[in-house]
């Protein structure tokens, strides 16, 4: 997976949001929020493809948590993003 061209994210007023620029990605119907977790494994993945094991070892790597644990959050994480229409196979 990667992350989809023109989405980016900004810190607004302390909350993370992903924002989409260009004009083919322009919907204003809804808004993504991530938490400090997500955001930081947004920026990890500048310009790499993914799966849920690359997110589930930046995690590890950053935070005190077990594999197992990370993957699963990172598998449901990846679901989100993509009915979000963030990412792409």
């Amino acid at each position: 997976m990667k992350k989809k061209v023109g989405f980016n994210l900004r810190s607004i007023c302390g909350e993370h949001i992903i924002v989409a620029e260009g004009k083919e990605n322009i919907d204003f119907s809804k808004i993504i929020s991530m938490n400090e977790t997500s955001a930081y494994l947004w920026e990890a993945l500048e310009d790499k493809e993914f799966t849920a094991d690359t997110l589930a070892n930046l995690l590890t790597e950053q935070y005190e948590v077990e594999f197992e644990t990370a993957l699963k959050d990172c598998s449901e994480l990846l679901v989100n993003w993509q009915e979000a229409g963030i990412i792409e196979a």
